[in-house]
C-alpha cells in the first residue's frame, strides 16, 4: 500500500474556498438556527476543515427581526452589559432588543457560539445581519440555504 498517496491536506488562508451563503431567519427559533450559522461561519461543514484557519462561508442573515424564540425566554431571558461607569450594569431581554435593535438578539446568539479569541474576532466579521428582508450583497450571488430543523 502506497502511503504517500493519503495525505493530509492543511488549508490556509491563501487556500480556502470562501463562499456567500444566505439564511432567512423567518419563522425559525433562533437557538437551532444560531448554531447552524455557526457551524457555516467556522468552516465545520466543509471536508477542509481546519481549526486554526478561518475556513468558513460569508453568511447574510435576512429577516433577523421574524426570529422566533420558545417558551417564555422573550421576557425571562436576560442580556447583561455594563457601561463601564460604577454602578453601570444595564439589563435587558429579547422582547426590548427586538423592538430597539432587531439584529442584535441573533448577533448574540451567533457570537456566543464561536470561539473566544482572535480567530472568533475575525470569524465575526464574515457575518452580515439585516432586519428585513432587503440585503446590498446582491453582487456576490449568495445561495439561499433551508435548514431542517
Amino acid at each position: 500500500m502506497n502511503t504517500l498517496s493519503y495525505k493530509t491536506k492543511s488549508t490556509n488562508a491563501q487556500t480556502v474556498d470562501k463562499q456567500w451563503v444566505l439564511v432567512d431567519m423567518n419563522n425559525l427559533v433562533l437557538g437551532r438556527a444560531a448554531s447552524e450559522i455557526a457551524k457555516i461561519l467556522r468552516g465545520k461543514n466543509k471536508p477542509s476543515f481546519t481549526p486554526h484557519v478561518d475556513g468558513g462561508d460569508n453568511v447574510i442573515v435576512i429577516n433577523a427581526d421574524k426570529v422566533r424564540l420558545t417558551g417564555n425566554k422573550t421576557t425571562q431571558k436576560t442580556y447583561v452589559r455594563h457601561t463601564g461607569y460604577p454602578g453601570g450594569q444595564r439589563f435587558s431581554n429579547p422582547k426590548l432588543l427586538l423592538a430597539t435593535h432587531p439584529t442584535r438578539v441573533v448577533e448574540y446568539a451567533i457570537h456566543g457560539m464561536l470561539p473566544k479569541n482572535r480567530l472568533g474576532n475575525s470569524i465575526k466579521s464574515n457575518l452580515f445581519i439585516y432586519a428585513g428582508s432587503e440585503h446590498p450583497h446582491a453582487a456576490q450571488q449568495p445561495k439561499e440555504v433551508k435548514f431542517k430543523l
